[in-house]
């Protein structure tokens, strides 16, 4: 006889959701610009965006694409051969990023930045833990209208030389709050929080 509550608690489990441990470099400054963040593997990659935006203290005025080998995410396009798709519409766990290993963040074409993100672990998603969430970081991300990459050195270089009339004007327009040398997890953190309440 078989009864009705056979194969009751037999179904598989769902298995829990990993998050994903990244390691984020702004490729080609001295000394290296980075950030480790944590996240979940339902992020859908235009959250991705925004919060790298955060990361760097960037303010998303220029068109970004994730390059995961020939795919291309981000602001949707297509124009000759580039075909760029939407990332509201794909999760990190939809391209199978543990087994990934890289992918990089173009941010501004041209004169722009390039953040090569690294997948440094994965792990179960923790009741009580904050995702996205800034685990560690070195140094202000370098200002995305600066000039690009070879201008930010030279600012950099100015900018030890408040004296001078280059220093000067850099550190005017840079404003009082940047400090080349400070990244600041709990603003940073602080900011993430506001971001996943949007």
């Amino acid at each position: 006889m078989i009864s009705l509550l056979d194969g009751v608690g037999s179904a598989k489990k769902k298995a829990p959701e990993k998050a994903f441990v990244l390691r984020l470099d702004v490729v080609g400054t001295e000394p290296r610009i980075w950030r480790r963040l944590s996240v979940q593997e339902s992020m859908w990659f235009s959250r991705l965006h925004d919060t790298i935006q955060i990361l760097f203290d960037w303010f998303d005025y220029q068109t970004h694409t994730f390059t995961l080998d020939d795919l291309r995410l981000g602001n949707p396009r297509r124009q000759d051969d580039l075909v760029v798709e939407d990332d509201r519409d794909i999760t990190l766990a939809d391209l199978d990023l543990e087994h990934r290993g890289r992918f990089t963040y173009d941010y501004h074409f041209g004169e722009g930045w390039k953040v090569e993100i690294k997948v440094e672990k994965t792990l179960t998603v923790q009741k009580g833990h904050a995702y996205p969430q800034c685990l560690a970081g070195e140094l202000a991300g370098p200002p995305e209208d600066c000039g690009g990459l070879e201008a930010f050195h030279d600012m950099l270089a100015c900018i030890q030389e408040p004296d001078t009339e280059l220093g000067q004007e850099w550190l005017n327009w840079l404003g009082p709050d940047y400090e080349a040398g400070r990244c600041d997890l709990e603003k940073l953190n602080k900011a993430l929080r506001k971001l996943e309440k949007t």
